[in-house]
């Protein structure tokens, strides 16, 4: 049987809501010139009536990432550019997970009473997106389904149901397929689909082509691209089509495997969010080629132009080494171009002898090619990799010996450990750390094709050798078509224009309350000035989810402000005074400034990145004071909110600077965070011991050394303040 989980989440239609703004943040309506904030209008189910969490806040920016504009007319068949538009885009989640939506935008009328509040020429037209979203990356059923529900909308012929009662449909009761297992055959009005998912002993589903990939970029310019994302660099991807930028992003993604992008990873950036592109750390974003860059530095960021097959970047990417560039070469060009590969090769069938690879590429682009490729830099991986797992040694702080490695591989290849720059900057990644972390998680990582391979070829066997010989037959699912009450047959359902799904008397009201007030006020003060977005009344006037999605691009503006100025403040040099300097006013502002939070946590989750990332937590004296004032400011004003996730993680941190000597960590809280009021709060006892029982058991042995060090300074001040004797015997019972 198929798993309980569905392919389709949410069915989201989004564009110009009640309450219009401009990109700018402008209230109201201010002619057809201007671009439009888009919103949330319809969706299905409602978000408290959900199996799952709501579509995220930001989605309405992301599936339409130029802004809503308004236009005069409809589709004109001898103008492309008014044709709707079908794209996916990728959304990652503070966990990492993916939300992966399907899109098609086109131009939708407006609704009446909109044009009648905001007094918009009648007959004008906006941009608006449906979308199915899904945490699975299905994304040709997401695409298949979404299509025959905009052709069922604008049939002449119309559907055979309600439009909203089809769509109810395949949303409530279309499983996700058991991988390998299960094929589920389901039906949108006459048209039949089907989804299934590869067995896991298999290389991650990748539900799309590769094809987009390597007709962009040629083998040289493919081969830089994964240095580049392999070697964690920033990341920008340019073209005119929405399509290109996720496929290629999704793409790469997969060649790196069974590495893991660990960074930022926005596909497709909303145009307004042009100035991330200056954030210090990695990141992988896609931006369409029409958005103006002029004011963005671009120092250090590798710039891909998907149209023109150009890469440009002001740092040096180091080269792969000779050998395995050459195998990676020579193992694309042959699968991209066999009839110039294979041209002296004899045309006789050589049975086992033939290349699988040769006999693939003859053939038009297709899913065999995509594996092919996958397998290719799965290959790599097997070569520049190769003996790995010998030096992996949990005793040290990285886990892996790489000292140890590179002299081996200097053997091995008569090559000096100085000319091997690409594989020991490889080696300190944040992708290759996190790899050798699945790998002593049996449990998380038991189908580790890497090392199936390299065992394979060890053995003398074909790299096909690692994956299953035989697949049995998908069990067939079939999910029954509706039966709508009340439906006649023969009736036929048409529509001029997309329709609103069935609203609750709640929001009927807010709706009609919203332009009321707006329509009131065009009639009071026709010629009164727009007001900006900036805090205040204004912000009391957003939707929720508007409120919501205004919040997370704060917190990801603090966020990149945060990054760059706690990098300088790094670099301050020895005559400077870190306590007068510019950074650290600024830092100390935004975390003072923030009734939210938001400027602590971001400071404080800056820091653990950078540890992350390889800092190895050297501060002068005078730093080191500097950044041990900013962590008791967020403490102190997280522990006002009584935000104890914040607190937990910022005297993780902490510990986490002063981790040399773990003695030291007692010194540390005794001397520089005893004035704090939090150890005499009952509440943060509470969360900070819940925290330590669910995570403790996973972590390693000098994190729990380091963390019962600061719990015997900690218990201490909770008897020195006569807390609960009980909680005591607990934390020391850990």
């Amino acid at each position: 049987m198929a798993s309980t989980s569905r392919i389709f989440e949410y069915f989201v239609v989004c564009g110009l809501g009640p309450e219009i703004r401009a990109l700018d943040g402008l209230k109201g309506f201010h002619g057809a010139e201007e671009m439009y904030m888009p919103a949330f209008i319809d969706q299905f189910p409602h978000s408290g009536h959900a199996l799952y969490p709501p579509p995220p806040p930001q989605l309405p920016t992301c599936v339409l990432p130029a802004g809503v504009r308004i236009y005069s007319s409809r589709l004109d068949a001898n103008d492309v550019s008014t044709y709707p538009r079908s794209y996916p885009i990728v959304l990652t989640e503070g966990d990492g997970s993916k939300i992966y939506v399907s899109c098609i935008a086109f131009r939708d009328p407006i609704c009446e009473d909109i044009i009648e509040a905001y007094q918009i020429p009648v007959n004008s037209f906006a941009d608006k997106c449906i979308c199915f979203v899904s945490h699975s990356p299905c994304f040709q059923v997401l695409r298949d389904a979404l299509e025959e529900i905009f052709v069922l909308c604008f049939s002449p012929a119309g559907c055979s149901k309600p439009l909203w009662d089809i769509i109810s449909h395949v949303v409530s009761n279309v499983p996700l397929p058991t991988p390998g297992k299960d094929r589920v055959l389901f039906a949108i009005d006459n048209c039949l689909l089907s989804a299934e998912t590869p067995p896991k002993e298999w290389l991650p589903h990748a539900d799309i082509s590769f094809q987009p990939l390597v007709q962009c970029l040629d083998v040289d310019k493919l081969i830089q691209l994964f240095t580049a994302v392999l070697l964690e660099r920033r990341i920008l991807l340019r073209s005119n089509k929405y399509t290109l930028l996720t496929l290629v992003s999704e793409a790469i993604c997969h060649l790196i495997y069974p590495i893991r992008w660990q960074h930022v990873y926005i596909p497709i950036i909303f145009s307004s969010g042009v100035d991330y592109i200056d954030a210090p750390t990695p990141y992988m974003m896609g931006l369409h080629s029409g958005v103006d860059t002029s004011t963005v530095t671009m120092d250090g960021v590798v710039v891909v132009d998907l149209e023109y097959n150009r890469i440009t970047t002001t740092e040096d990417i180091p080269p792969i080494p000779e050998s395995e560039h050459s195998f990676l070469r020579g193992e694309i060009l042959k699968l991209l171009q066999p009839n110039v590969v294979a041209i002296d090769y004899m045309k006789i069938n050589l049975g086992s002898m033939g290349d699988y690879s040769l006999r693939t590429a003859t053939k038009s682009w297709g899913q065999d090619h995509d594996f092919q490729l996958r397998l290719i830099f799965l290959r790599f991986f097997a070569q520049i990799m190769s003996g790995y797992r010998n030096f992996i040694d949990n005793a040290l702080p990285t886990g892996f010996n790489a000292q140890a490695f590179l002299k081996k591989r200097s053997r091995a290849t008569n090559q000096p450990v100085e000319s091997m720059l690409m594989i020991m900057q490889f080696i300190e990644t944040q992708g290759f750390l996190d790899y050798l972390e699945r790998c002593n998680n049996a449990e998380e990582f038991t189908n580790n094709l890497l090392d199936k391979l390299q065992d394979a070829t060890g053995r003398g066997q074909s790299p096909l050798a690692i994956f299953p010989s035989h697949v049995a037959d998908p069990e067939i699912i079939t999910i029954a078509d509706s039966e709508i009450e009340g439906s006649e047959p023969g009736n036929r359902h048409c529509y001029k224009s997309f329709p609103a799904n069935a609203r609750t008397e709640e929001q009927e009201e807010k709706r009609k309350s919203i332009l009321a007030l707006v329509g009131g006020a065009s009639k009071q003060v026709p010629s009164s000035p727009a007001v900006r977005i900036s805090g205040g009344p204004k912000a009391e006037s957003l939707s929720p989810r508007e409120r919501a999605a205004e919040r997370e691009r704060m917190v990801l503006d603090i966020k990149v402000k945060l990054q760059g100025l706690w990098l300088r403040l790094l670099r301050l040099g020895a005559t400077e005074d870190p306590l007068s300097s510019f950074e650290y006013g600024t830092i100390l502002a935004l975390i003072e400034s923030d009734a939210e939070g938001i400027g602590g946590s971001g400071f404080v989750e800056c820091i653990r990145e950078h540890i992350h990332s390889g800092w190895q937590c050297r501060l002068t004296d005078e730093q080191f004071i500097a950044v041990k004032e900013l962590l008791k400011t967020a403490i102190t004003l997280a522990s006002s909110r009584d935000d104890v996730s914040t607190i937990r993680d910022a005297l993780e941190v902490s510990a986490e600077m002063y981790r040399k000597d773990p003695n030291n960590v007692q010194d540390y809280v005794q001397r520089h965070l005893l004035s704090l009021s939090v150890w005499e709060e009952l509440r943060f006892w509470d969360g900070y011991f819940e925290y330590l029982m669910e995570n403790c058991s996973n972590k390693s042995t000098n994190y729990v050394t380091l963390v019962t060090a600061q719990l015997i300074v900690m218990a201490t001040h909770m008897v020195l303040s006569r807390l609960d004797w009980d909680y005591l015997i607990l934390i020391l019972g850990i």
